[in-house]
């Protein structure tokens, strides 16, 4: 055993160092960005859609705060989440070297391309509709292309 690995127990038998923060908070973020998605379309969207297109006043809003930013919540969702993917490019996680750069990469770019491709064919479906998607409108195109330039950022690791 090296003398690095001696003192530093995060390196890896490939010789890596994991930094376990970063990937606890990519973890986090993901999760986080996932789970206001979820909680503002299930628990809140009810209450910003009726006191939005009705001007009345629910009669009780269990997240008030949360019904008040409407289409913003998709972006702190989806904000995270993209961030999140952004560290993950790092060298010191295991989607930031090696073959992870090349799985991250493509798999955003897929999951971008199947965003936009699933939006087309849905958008003006009578008796299909995504719950996120139907609810995005144009903004659709505007997260595929997030994926797409998440996956750019691990093509800038790609040796």
């Amino acid at each position: 055993m090296s003398k690095t690995s001696a003192r530093n127990p995060t390196v890896s038998l490939s010789g890596y160092t994991t930094s376990w923060v970063r990937c606890g908070i990519v973890l986090l973020l993901i999760v986080a960005g996932i789970a206001w998605i979820a909680v503002y379309t299930n628990v809140a969207m009810d209450h910003a859609l009726y006191s939005h297109q009705l001007a009345l006043k629910p009669k009780h809003n269990p997240l008030p705060w949360m019904s008040h930013l409407y289409k913003w919540n998709y972006a702190i969702g989806f904000g995270a989440a993209f961030i999140a993917l952004i560290l993950s490019a790092h060298a010191s996680t295991p989607l930031g070297r090696g073959r992870g750069v090349v799985i991250g990469m493509l798999g955003c770019f897929l999951i971008g391309l199947a965003w936009i491709v699933t939006y087309y064919f849905t958008q003006n479906s009578t008796s299909f509709h995504v719950p996120v998607m139907n609810r995005l409108d144009q903004f659709n195109l505007l997260v595929g292309v997030a994926f797409m330039a998440v996956g750019f950022t691990f093509a800038t690791k790609w040796e």
